[in-house]
Protein backbone atom coordinates (compact mmCIF):
# COMPACT_ATOMS: atom_id res chain seq x y z
CA UNK A 1 0.00 0.00 0.00
CA UNK A 2 1.43 3.59 -0.99
CA UNK A 3 2.23 5.74 1.63
CA UNK A 4 0.18 8.85 1.27
CA UNK A 5 2.60 11.58 1.41
CA UNK A 6 1.55 14.93 3.42
CA UNK A 7 1.27 17.68 1.05
CA UNK A 8 1.20 20.78 3.83
CA UNK A 9 4.66 19.26 5.44
CA UNK A 10 6.27 21.97 4.50
CA UNK A 11 4.31 24.11 7.09
CA UNK A 12 5.66 22.57 9.90
CA UNK A 13 9.13 23.03 8.69
CA UNK A 14 8.49 26.78 8.03
CA UNK A 15 6.74 26.91 11.55
CA UNK A 16 10.04 24.84 13.22
CA UNK A 17 12.21 27.76 11.48
CA UNK A 18 10.02 30.63 12.86
CA UNK A 19 10.38 29.25 16.32
CA UNK A 20 14.14 28.61 16.31
CA UNK A 21 14.53 32.48 15.52
CA UNK A 22 11.72 33.44 18.06
CA UNK A 23 9.12 34.72 14.98
CA UNK A 24 6.32 32.25 16.21
CA UNK A 25 3.44 34.22 16.69
CA UNK A 26 0.15 33.28 19.09
CA UNK A 27 -3.35 34.86 19.48
CA UNK A 28 -3.71 36.08 22.97
CA UNK A 29 -7.49 36.67 24.02
CA UNK A 30 -7.78 39.48 26.13
CA UNK A 31 -11.00 39.53 28.72
CA UNK A 32 -13.43 42.81 29.35
CA UNK A 33 -11.78 43.33 32.69
CA UNK A 34 -8.18 42.51 32.40
CA UNK A 35 -5.71 44.06 34.45
CA UNK A 36 -2.90 45.33 32.37
CA UNK A 37 -2.39 48.86 31.57
CA UNK A 38 -2.89 48.67 27.92
CA UNK A 39 0.09 50.89 26.02
CA UNK A 40 -0.27 48.35 22.97
CA UNK A 41 -3.77 49.28 21.32
CA UNK A 42 -4.13 51.75 18.88
CA UNK A 43 -7.05 53.48 20.37
CA UNK A 44 -4.87 56.60 21.02
CA UNK A 45 -7.75 58.73 22.25
CA UNK A 46 -9.30 56.30 24.57
CA UNK A 47 -12.40 56.56 22.39
CA UNK A 48 -13.36 52.65 22.24
CA UNK A 49 -15.18 53.03 25.50
CA UNK A 50 -16.33 56.36 25.52
CA UNK A 51 -19.80 56.17 27.00
CA UNK A 52 -20.90 58.36 23.66
CA UNK A 53 -19.46 56.51 20.81
CA UNK A 54 -20.77 53.45 22.92
CA UNK A 55 -24.16 54.55 22.52
CA UNK A 56 -23.70 55.87 19.34
CA UNK A 57 -23.25 52.38 18.29
CA UNK A 58 -25.48 50.50 19.94
CA UNK A 59 -28.43 53.19 18.63
CA UNK A 60 -27.00 52.34 15.27
CA UNK A 61 -27.80 48.74 15.37
CA UNK A 62 -30.83 49.17 17.23
CA UNK A 63 -32.09 51.26 13.85
CA UNK A 64 -30.55 49.46 11.23
CA UNK A 65 -29.83 46.00 12.75
CA UNK A 66 -26.09 44.02 13.21
CA UNK A 67 -25.06 43.97 9.50
CA UNK A 68 -24.95 46.30 6.46
CA UNK A 69 -26.72 43.33 4.20
CA UNK A 70 -24.78 44.22 1.23
CA UNK A 71 -21.95 45.96 -0.69
CA UNK A 72 -22.04 49.98 -0.48
CA UNK A 73 -24.13 49.78 -4.09
CA UNK A 74 -26.69 47.53 -3.41
CA UNK A 75 -27.85 47.67 -0.06
CA UNK A 76 -25.16 48.35 1.88
CA UNK A 77 -25.27 52.16 2.33
CA UNK A 78 -27.70 53.78 4.80
CA UNK A 79 -28.39 57.54 5.70
CA UNK A 80 -25.77 56.72 8.74
CA UNK A 81 -23.01 55.62 5.99
CA UNK A 82 -23.70 59.23 4.19
CA UNK A 83 -23.84 61.37 7.04
CA UNK A 84 -20.69 59.70 8.51
CA UNK A 85 -19.32 60.36 5.21
CA UNK A 86 -20.31 64.29 5.11
CA UNK A 87 -19.18 64.67 8.63
CA UNK A 88 -15.17 63.01 8.04
CA UNK A 89 -15.05 64.89 4.96
CA UNK A 90 -15.71 68.76 6.56
CA UNK A 91 -13.75 67.27 9.72
CA UNK A 92 -10.46 66.68 7.33
CA UNK A 93 -11.37 69.62 5.01
CA UNK A 94 -12.23 67.85 2.05
CA UNK A 95 -14.45 67.95 -0.51
CA UNK A 96 -15.83 64.18 0.03
CA UNK A 97 -15.51 61.14 1.68
CA UNK A 98 -16.10 57.27 0.99
CA UNK A 99 -16.53 54.91 3.64
CA UNK A 100 -15.05 50.94 3.59
CA UNK A 101 -15.27 47.90 6.14
CA UNK A 102 -11.66 48.61 6.92
CA UNK A 103 -8.37 50.84 6.21
CA UNK A 104 -7.37 48.02 4.34
CA UNK A 105 -9.29 48.05 1.80
CA UNK A 106 -9.46 52.04 1.53
CA UNK A 107 -6.33 51.50 0.67
CA UNK A 108 -6.64 48.66 -1.77
CA UNK A 109 -9.52 50.92 -3.39
CA UNK A 110 -7.54 54.10 -3.48
CA UNK A 111 -4.03 53.02 -5.22
CA UNK A 112 -5.87 50.42 -7.53
CA UNK A 113 -8.51 52.27 -8.19
CA UNK A 114 -6.46 55.33 -9.52
CA UNK A 115 -3.60 53.07 -11.29
CA UNK A 116 -3.17 51.46 -14.94
CA UNK A 117 -0.59 49.42 -16.82
CA UNK A 118 0.37 53.40 -17.76
CA UNK A 119 1.03 54.45 -14.08
CA UNK A 120 4.46 55.25 -12.51
CA UNK A 121 4.13 54.37 -8.46
CA UNK A 122 6.52 55.57 -6.18
CA UNK A 123 6.14 53.68 -2.26
CA UNK A 124 8.00 54.81 0.75
CA UNK A 125 9.60 51.55 1.80
CA UNK A 126 8.28 51.98 4.88
CA UNK A 127 4.59 51.89 3.82
CA UNK A 128 1.86 49.74 5.71
CA UNK A 129 1.62 46.14 4.32
CA UNK A 130 -1.94 47.42 2.94
CA UNK A 131 -0.19 49.87 0.61
CA UNK A 132 2.19 47.02 -0.38
CA UNK A 133 -0.53 45.08 -1.55
CA UNK A 134 -2.44 47.32 -2.73
CA UNK A 135 0.56 48.31 -5.10
CA UNK A 136 1.15 44.61 -5.86
CA UNK A 137 -2.61 44.20 -7.22
CA UNK A 138 -1.66 47.14 -9.71
CA UNK A 139 -0.58 46.50 -13.45
CA UNK A 140 1.72 50.32 -12.81
CA UNK A 141 5.56 50.33 -12.70
CA UNK A 142 6.27 50.37 -8.94
CA UNK A 143 9.55 51.58 -7.34
CA UNK A 144 10.18 51.56 -3.89
CA UNK A 145 11.96 54.77 -2.54
CA UNK A 146 13.93 54.70 1.14
CA UNK A 147 11.60 55.86 3.76
CA UNK A 148 11.38 59.73 3.36
CA UNK A 149 13.63 60.25 0.87
CA UNK A 150 12.98 63.72 -1.00
CA UNK A 151 15.81 63.17 -3.35
CA UNK A 152 15.16 59.82 -4.36
CA UNK A 153 11.37 60.66 -4.92
CA UNK A 154 11.99 63.56 -7.36
CA UNK A 155 14.76 61.56 -9.43
CA UNK A 156 11.71 58.86 -9.90
CA UNK A 157 9.23 60.79 -11.06
CA UNK A 158 12.04 63.15 -13.25
CA UNK A 159 12.94 59.43 -15.06
CA UNK A 160 9.28 58.84 -15.62
CA UNK A 161 7.83 57.94 -19.05
CA UNK A 162 4.22 56.66 -18.04
CA UNK A 163 0.78 59.21 -18.31
CA UNK A 164 -0.49 58.86 -14.72
CA UNK A 165 1.55 58.54 -11.46
CA UNK A 166 1.24 58.39 -7.77
CA UNK A 167 3.07 58.97 -5.03
CA UNK A 168 2.40 57.07 -1.90
CA UNK A 169 3.32 57.76 2.03
CA UNK A 170 1.98 57.24 5.18
CA UNK A 171 1.78 60.90 7.01
CA UNK A 172 2.99 58.87 10.19
CA UNK A 173 4.59 55.78 10.17
CA UNK A 174 3.02 52.71 11.42
CA UNK A 175 6.22 51.33 13.09
CA UNK A 176 8.14 54.10 14.21
CA UNK A 177 5.85 57.39 14.55
CA UNK A 178 7.84 59.25 12.21
CA UNK A 179 6.46 62.37 10.72
CA UNK A 180 6.48 61.93 6.56
CA UNK A 181 7.43 65.07 4.81
CA UNK A 182 4.29 65.69 2.86
CA UNK A 183 4.39 69.32 1.92
CA UNK A 184 7.82 68.30 0.55
CA UNK A 185 6.40 65.73 -1.04
CA UNK A 186 3.54 67.35 -2.57
CA UNK A 187 5.18 70.08 -4.13
CA UNK A 188 7.39 67.31 -5.63
CA UNK A 189 4.61 65.85 -7.02
CA UNK A 190 3.10 68.83 -8.16
CA UNK A 191 5.90 69.74 -10.38
CA UNK A 192 5.89 66.13 -11.79
CA UNK A 193 2.33 65.71 -12.79
CA UNK A 194 1.95 62.63 -9.62
CA UNK A 195 -0.56 62.53 -7.14
CA UNK A 196 -0.01 62.54 -3.26
CA UNK A 197 -1.75 59.68 -1.96
CA UNK A 198 -1.31 59.58 1.83
CA UNK A 199 -2.49 57.22 4.68
CA UNK A 200 -3.32 59.41 7.73
CA UNK A 201 -4.36 56.31 9.91
CA UNK A 202 -2.05 57.37 12.98
CA UNK A 203 -2.08 60.79 11.91
CA UNK A 204 -6.18 61.48 12.02
CA UNK A 205 -7.18 62.26 15.89
CA UNK A 206 -3.48 62.89 16.68
CA UNK A 207 -1.66 65.09 14.33
CA UNK A 208 -2.72 68.95 13.44
CA UNK A 209 -5.55 71.26 14.73
CA UNK A 210 -7.48 69.41 16.91
CA UNK A 211 -6.65 65.83 15.17
CA UNK A 212 -7.44 66.67 11.56
CA UNK A 213 -4.27 65.16 10.44
CA UNK A 214 -0.86 65.84 9.21
CA UNK A 215 -2.33 67.11 5.32
CA UNK A 216 -5.05 69.61 7.00
CA UNK A 217 -1.84 70.67 9.31
CA UNK A 218 0.36 71.02 6.33
CA UNK A 219 -2.41 73.44 4.15
CA UNK A 220 -2.87 70.05 1.97
CA UNK A 221 -6.09 68.92 2.18
CA UNK A 222 -8.73 69.59 -0.35
CA UNK A 223 -6.23 70.16 -3.09
CA UNK A 224 -7.16 68.68 -6.48
CA UNK A 225 -3.96 66.50 -6.68
CA UNK A 226 -3.93 64.80 -3.42
CA UNK A 227 -6.10 61.86 -1.99
CA UNK A 228 -6.15 61.23 1.65
CA UNK A 229 -6.85 58.07 3.63
CA UNK A 230 -7.61 56.94 7.09
CA UNK A 231 -8.70 54.38 9.07
CA UNK A 232 -11.72 55.25 11.91
CA UNK A 233 -10.55 51.55 14.05
CA UNK A 234 -7.21 53.68 15.45
CA UNK A 235 -7.99 57.28 16.93
CA UNK A 236 -11.95 56.87 16.40
CA UNK A 237 -11.94 53.92 18.67
CA UNK A 238 -14.27 51.92 15.76
CA UNK A 239 -13.64 50.34 12.66
CA UNK A 240 -13.66 50.32 9.01
CA UNK A 241 -11.89 52.79 6.70
CA UNK A 242 -12.06 56.13 4.66
CA UNK A 243 -10.74 58.13 1.74
CA UNK A 244 -11.40 61.78 1.63
CA UNK A 245 -10.43 63.02 -1.97
CA UNK A 246 -12.40 65.67 -4.38
CA UNK A 247 -15.70 64.66 -5.47
CA UNK A 248 -14.54 63.26 -9.10
CA UNK A 249 -12.13 60.95 -7.54
CA UNK A 250 -14.63 59.04 -4.99
CA UNK A 251 -17.31 58.77 -7.91
CA UNK A 252 -13.94 56.72 -9.86
CA UNK A 253 -13.86 54.87 -6.56
CA UNK A 254 -17.59 54.00 -6.69
CA UNK A 255 -17.96 53.07 -10.11
CA UNK A 256 -14.27 50.86 -10.05
CA UNK A 257 -12.74 49.82 -6.86
CA UNK A 258 -13.15 46.24 -6.27
CA UNK A 259 -13.22 46.64 -2.42
CA UNK A 260 -16.24 49.16 -2.83
CA UNK A 261 -18.12 47.26 -5.41
CA UNK A 262 -17.95 43.85 -4.18
CA UNK A 263 -16.99 43.75 -0.74
CA UNK A 264 -20.09 43.86 2.26
CA UNK A 265 -20.62 47.35 3.38
CA UNK A 266 -19.26 48.73 6.99
CA UNK A 267 -21.64 47.44 9.63
CA UNK A 268 -24.09 50.42 11.10
CA UNK A 269 -23.07 49.95 14.55
CA UNK A 270 -19.00 50.69 13.38
CA UNK A 271 -20.78 53.27 11.55
CA UNK A 272 -22.30 55.09 14.61
CA UNK A 273 -19.81 54.46 17.06
CA UNK A 274 -17.23 56.15 14.45
CA UNK A 275 -19.42 59.14 13.80
CA UNK A 276 -19.71 59.50 17.89
CA UNK A 277 -16.49 59.48 18.15
CA UNK A 278 -16.03 61.92 15.39
CA UNK A 279 -18.04 64.55 17.37
CA UNK A 280 -16.41 63.64 20.52
CA UNK A 281 -12.98 64.60 19.00
CA UNK A 282 -14.64 67.66 17.62
CA UNK A 283 -16.06 69.02 20.33
CA UNK A 284 -12.94 68.19 22.25
CA UNK A 285 -9.75 69.15 20.07
CA UNK A 286 -7.48 68.43 23.06
CA UNK A 287 -8.16 65.20 23.03
CA UNK A 288 -4.70 65.38 20.31
CA UNK A 289 -2.87 67.36 22.99
CA UNK A 290 -3.06 64.90 25.42
CA UNK A 291 -2.26 62.22 23.59
CA UNK A 292 1.03 63.60 22.18
CA UNK A 293 1.84 64.84 25.65
CA UNK A 294 1.47 61.52 26.95
CA UNK A 295 3.89 59.79 24.59
CA UNK A 296 6.16 62.20 25.04
CA UNK A 297 6.11 61.06 28.71
CA UNK A 298 6.53 57.21 27.72
CA UNK A 299 9.23 57.90 25.58
CA UNK A 300 11.44 60.03 28.34
CA UNK A 301 10.86 56.77 30.78
CA UNK A 302 11.82 54.81 27.93
CA UNK A 303 14.90 56.75 27.41
CA UNK A 304 14.22 57.44 23.49
CA UNK A 305 13.55 60.72 21.30
CA UNK A 306 10.03 62.18 22.12
CA UNK A 307 7.88 61.26 19.00
CA UNK A 308 5.85 63.78 16.77
CA UNK A 309 2.89 61.26 17.48
CA UNK A 310 1.09 58.70 19.48
CA UNK A 311 3.93 55.85 18.55
CA UNK A 312 6.89 55.03 21.13
CA UNK A 313 9.32 52.82 19.34
CA UNK A 314 11.83 51.44 21.85
CA UNK A 315 14.39 49.40 19.38
CA UNK A 316 16.03 46.72 21.05
CA UNK A 317 17.64 44.66 18.36
CA UNK A 318 16.88 41.07 17.90
CA UNK A 319 13.49 39.24 18.36
CA UNK A 320 14.31 37.33 22.13
CA UNK A 321 14.72 40.08 24.40
CA UNK A 322 12.13 41.92 22.93
CA UNK A 323 10.00 38.81 23.63
CA UNK A 324 11.35 38.63 27.02
CA UNK A 325 10.90 42.70 27.66
CA UNK A 326 7.51 42.48 26.61
CA UNK A 327 6.86 39.45 28.92
CA UNK A 328 8.72 41.06 31.87
CA UNK A 329 6.16 44.36 31.20
CA UNK A 330 3.32 41.76 31.19
CA UNK A 331 4.57 40.91 34.37
CA UNK A 332 4.60 44.24 35.91
CA UNK A 333 0.99 44.67 34.89
CA UNK A 334 1.69 46.77 31.45
CA UNK A 335 0.33 45.57 27.95
CA UNK A 336 3.17 46.62 25.59
CA UNK A 337 3.29 46.13 21.85
CA UNK A 338 6.15 43.69 20.58
CA UNK A 339 7.56 44.21 16.88
CA UNK A 340 9.46 41.50 15.18
CA UNK A 341 10.63 40.83 11.33
CA UNK A 342 8.61 40.95 9.26
CA UNK A 343 6.84 43.83 10.49
CA UNK A 344 10.11 45.51 10.97
CA UNK A 345 13.67 45.11 9.18
CA UNK A 346 15.98 42.16 10.39
CA UNK A 347 17.80 43.28 13.78
CA UNK A 348 15.55 46.28 14.66
CA UNK A 349 12.55 43.92 16.98
CA UNK A 350 11.28 46.64 19.10
CA UNK A 351 8.98 47.24 21.46
CA UNK A 352 5.97 49.49 20.19
CA UNK A 353 4.15 51.74 22.78
CA UNK A 354 0.91 53.40 22.13
CA UNK A 355 0.07 56.52 24.04
CA UNK A 356 -3.54 57.17 25.11
CA UNK A 357 -5.20 60.75 25.53
CA UNK A 358 -6.92 59.24 28.51
CA UNK A 359 -4.21 57.81 30.70
CA UNK A 360 -4.94 59.20 34.31
CA UNK A 361 -1.82 60.43 36.45
CA UNK A 362 -1.42 57.40 38.02
CA UNK A 363 -0.94 55.22 34.96
CA UNK A 364 1.69 57.29 33.49
CA UNK A 365 3.20 56.96 36.10
CA UNK A 366 3.07 53.03 36.43
CA UNK A 367 3.69 53.04 33.49
CA UNK A 368 7.18 54.99 33.64
CA UNK A 369 8.30 53.20 36.42
CA UNK A 370 7.63 49.99 34.62
CA UNK A 371 9.73 50.47 31.60
CA UNK A 372 12.64 52.24 33.72
CA UNK A 373 12.49 48.72 35.51
CA UNK A 374 13.14 46.48 32.71
CA UNK A 375 14.90 47.85 30.31
CA UNK A 376 17.21 48.99 32.95
CA UNK A 377 17.49 44.74 33.74
CA UNK A 378 20.98 43.92 32.56
CA UNK A 379 19.94 40.16 31.79
CA UNK A 380 18.40 41.43 28.74
CA UNK A 381 20.98 43.64 27.49
CA UNK A 382 18.86 46.32 26.47
CA UNK A 383 20.33 49.07 28.30
CA UNK A 384 23.52 49.22 26.08
CA UNK A 385 21.66 48.88 22.72
CA UNK A 386 19.31 51.64 23.79
CA UNK A 387 22.73 54.02 24.87
CA UNK A 388 24.38 53.07 21.35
Amino acid sequence: MTRRLDPLAWLDVHAAGREEMGLRRRLTPRSPTGSLLDLASNDYLGLSRHPEVIDGGIRALRTWGAGSTGSRLVTGTTELHETLEDELAAFAGTESALVFSSGYTANLAAVTALSSPDCLIVSDAANHASLIDACRLTRSRVEVVPHNDLIATERVLAGRTQAQALVITESINSIDGSRAPVRELHRISRAHGAVLVVDEAHGLGVCGLGGRGLCAAAGLAGLDDIIITATLSKALGSQGGVVLAPGRVVEHLIDTARTMIFDTGLAPACAGSALAALRVLRDDPGLSLAVVRAASELASAAGVAPPPSAIVPVVIGEPGPAVEAARRCAELGLRVGCFRPPSVPTGTSRLRLTARADLTPAELEHAQTTLRAVLADRSLDIASVLAG
